[in-house]
């Protein structure tokens, strides 16, 4: 090559368009710029390794593939090299200035105005090297490819703006350095703490040694190299080669975190894609576990090179306390590498992701019992959420629910719906819960006395996601899951003989005998319930109130109004317990008495559900009315 071979293009109108939306919109921080610069050499050096292997005549591999970062501060200079296969003058135009060729014109044409799609094309066209824009005013780029004589070399300059220019140049050695002259704005990045910040957080496995000048005791660069990152993605070695403890220190080191994880799977796939992951379960739920503004997932990356952390979209919500890593060869990324693509690669991977990570909860839940419960104390009521948001995986995500039951005496969440299954009564149809705003208010609910009395066990739940998990889990293992609280009960068989062998036909005649109890004290309430009948759940309890089906609890609706969401629940029914003396006294009343006595069983029925009176002073008013006349 000679000097004459310089020369200047000029940016069309369309490129410099689309470098203005690069620096200033596509890329969310100015960080990532090392990363791209980094991602580029890696691949280089990879690409060197494959060609020397292809081509050994042609190639000589040398004795280490690395890439150095430096800096001078009195020049405001950063400088990124390697020592990879480098590029040809036509590669240069054809890799580095893809932006800058004749198709940009027709590239712009295929934007369709949806951004994900826009921004995989733009990534597709390769301007990740542009991101240097960001903190530079001026880029140098100074490439020989392996293959060529040293004076075979090209040098690329551009500011960004209107135009770029190519000459030949000499390079002793083949491989790439850019140079980026920064801008007045960035000096933060002329400091080699903050760039091996960036280097630990984004480049910490690509394979390929990252090396800095070694600085001296005053902080200053010598003329030593040192190695600032791992260069050993742990993910990809095999199973078998990786220790325990490793496996525990690099959690510490992906999720920031002192403990060690309680469990961890590890998976290569292979097949029609080509794929990594490596997943932990926390032994402490985060602080930030219910922040519905913090974004929570797993570390995402391509061929070793960290391209995002948080990536939530590689795991359902529900999994959002799982760390680790996914790392994929050939997944479909945008520009910044910042929002994934929903496609059949990333659902691919989402699956069997999910897949492995409850076929770990699974297993130690079968295995080790005593790990999974203190998994459960810290992650249930995230896992709660899972049979609304995976439909698909909901039989399997039910297998791993606990919760605690009228079978114990305390209210630990240790009872799975396996282990109801297995203690139902013969005879028995349904797995029967009660929802509550709390534990003592589950355990105490008068729907269940009919269930204490003979015996039947009932789930008790009482997490506010409870409610939301039944609306989306109806049945388990063919069995249905119901309400004692909602809807008609009907025990059948269950309840017709109790354990002195006195039949139903005692409670048929105390029904009978309410007359027309039932529709006076409506009239009374008025448009307050729907319907007021004997109770078959009651046996020491005066009244309950019965929500529809498919209804909204009453606490849960008082929590939604609060927030200022608007609940559309229909009115509920009071069911009167025959037996009880209040129900009796209540038949003899008349007049206000009577007005006062209705009243104040069905607000008495409305509290324990934890609903809210309307009038409080005058349930207050009506209560003192009657205790002055007991007294």
């Amino acid at each position: 090559m000679t000097e004459t071979q310089r020369e200047e293009r000029r940016f069309e109108t369309e490129v410099s368009q689309l470098l203005h939306l690069m620096v200033h919109a596509l890329y969310s921080n100015r960080e990532i710029f090392l990363r791209e610069l980094i991602s580029n050499a890696a691949d280089a050096c990879d690409k060197l390794r494959f060609e020397a292997l292809a081509s050994p005549g042609a190639i000589v591999q040398p004795g280490e593939l690395h890439i150095d970062v430096s800096f001078d501060r009195e020049k405001r200079e950063i400088r990124v090299s390697d020592n990879g296969v480098g590029m040809s003058r036509d590669e240069v135009v054809e890799n580095i200035g893809t932006i800058a060729r004749s198709g940009t014109k027709e590239f712009l044409n295929r934007l369709t105005g949806d951004q994900q799609k826009d921004a995989l094309l733009i990534g597709q066209f390769g301007v990740g090297f542009y991101s240097s824009f960001t903190v530079a005013d001026r880029v140098t780029l100074e490439t020989r490819r392996a293959d060529a004589p040293e004076d075979a070399a090209v040098r690329w300059e551009s500011d960004g703006t209107g135009s770029y220019t190519l000459e030949n140049t000499s390079r002793a050695e083949p491989g790439t350095e850019v140079i980026l002259h920064l801008k007045e704005d960035a000096d933060e990045f002329l400091e080699a703490y903050r760039l091996r910040h960036i280097i630990t957080r984004y480049s910490d496995h690509v394979s390929f040694p990252i090396r800095m000048p070694k600085l001296d005791d005053e902080g200053k660069p010598t003329d030593e190299w040192e190695t600032v990152n791992r260069a050993s993605a742990l993910w990809t070695r095999a199973k078998g080669d990786i220790t325990d403890e490793e496996y525990r220190e690099f959690y510490k080191h992906v999720a920031h975190d002192f403990e060690d994880p309680a469990a961890w799977v590890h998976s290569h796939v292979e097949g029609k894609q080509q794929y990594t992951t490596l997943f932990y379960v926390p032994k402490r739920a985060p602080f930030d576990l219910w922040d519905r503004d913090q974004r929570h997932g797993v570390k995402l990356y391509v061929k070793r090179v960290f391209i995002m952390d948080d990536a939530e979209k590689m795991l359902p919500s529900y999994l959002r306390f799982v760390r680790g890593v996914v790392d994929s060869s050939d997944l479909p990324l945008n520009v910044s590498r910042e929002i994934l693509q929903s496609n059949r690669l990333v659902d691919g991977i989402r699956s069997g992701s999910v897949k492995k990570i409850l076929g770990l909860l699974e297993s130690i839940a079968e295995k080790e019992p005593e790990k999974y419960a203190e998994i459960w104390t810290q992650f249930g009521r995230v896992l709660k959420e899972g049979p609304g948001e995976d439909y698909g995986n909901r039989e399997q995500i039910a297998r791993l629910l606990r919760f605690a039951s009228t079978h114990n005496s305390d209210d630990t969440q240790n009872v799975s719906l396996a282990d109801y299954k297995a203690r139902m009564k013969e005879g028995q149809k349904a797995i029967y819960v009660v929802t509550a705003d709390n534990p003592a208010a589950a355990r105490n609910s008068p729907h269940l006395e009919i269930f204490r009395k003979h015996g039947i066990e009932v789930l008790l739940l009482s997490d506010r996601v409870d409610e939301w998990l039944l609306s989306h889990l109806d049945q388990f293992d063919g069995t249905p899951i119901k309400s004692v609280a909602k809807g008609d009960l009907d025990l059948g068989d269950l309840v017709d003989k109790d354990a002195e062998g006195k039949d139903a036909e005692g409670e048929d005649k105390a029904k009978e005998a309410l007359g027309d109890l039932p529709e006076r004290i409506g009239r009374t309430l008025g448009d307050r319930v729907e319907t007021v009948r004997a109770s078959q759940r009651l046996v020491e309890s005066p009244a309950c109130i019965v929500l529809g089906e498919h209804e909204m609890a009453l606490y849960l609706q008082e929590l939604m109004k609060q927030a200022g969401q608007q609940t559309f629940g229909s009115k509920p029914v009071l069911e009167v317990n025959p037996t009880h003396p209040l129900v009796q006294r209540l038949k003899a009343a008349d007049g206000a008495e009577f007005d006062d006595l209705a009243t104040l069983l069905f607000e008495q029925a409305l509290l324990t559900e934890g609903g809210q009176l309307d009038d409080p002073s005058g349930f207050v008013s009506r209560l003192n009315r009657l205790l002055l006349k007991a007294a």
